[in-house]
């Protein structure tokens, strides 16, 4: 199986050692997104903005891979605050229907460039 690597000026440039996302057969892995606007590379204000940014670039990357949000089967979420869960829910409820793709919550003690909420998901496309 032959992987595709997948990249979009919609959502920030690798700021590390890793693709934005990488395509193997039907499967898209999206990597980890923070709130970085995409033209500014700077984060957003605040944990709701954070937020919607994060799934506007994941819905970049999907887009860029051919597909959409509404593919995605796996989602990860990573919260600096877990006292911030019920606003994920409600700004996710903004890009996602139901049926839901499976998901974690996951509580860190800090992420990139001092991020409060990071994202990364898993498509099948197709």
């Amino acid at each position: 199986m032959s992987k595709q690597i997948i990249a979009t000026s919609s959502a920030p440039a690798a700021i590390g050692t890793y693709s934005q996302a990488v395509k193997a057969g039907n499967t898209v892995y999206l990597s980890g997104q923070i709130g970085l606007d995409p033209v500014s590379m700077q984060l957003e204000e605040g944990f709701e903005a954070q937020t919607v940014r994060v799934f506007e670039n994941l819905k970049a990357v999907a887009e860029a891979a051919g597909g959409s949000l509404a593919d995605a089967v796996k989602l990860n979420i990573y919260l600096t605050d877990l006292a911030n869960f019920a606003k994920v829910n409600e700004v996710m409820a903004r890009y996602f229907s139901e049926p839901y793709p499976a998901r974690a919550a996951v509580g860190v003690k800090e992420l990139p460039r001092g991020a409060v909420v990071e994202a990364d998901a898993v498509l099948v496309i197709g």
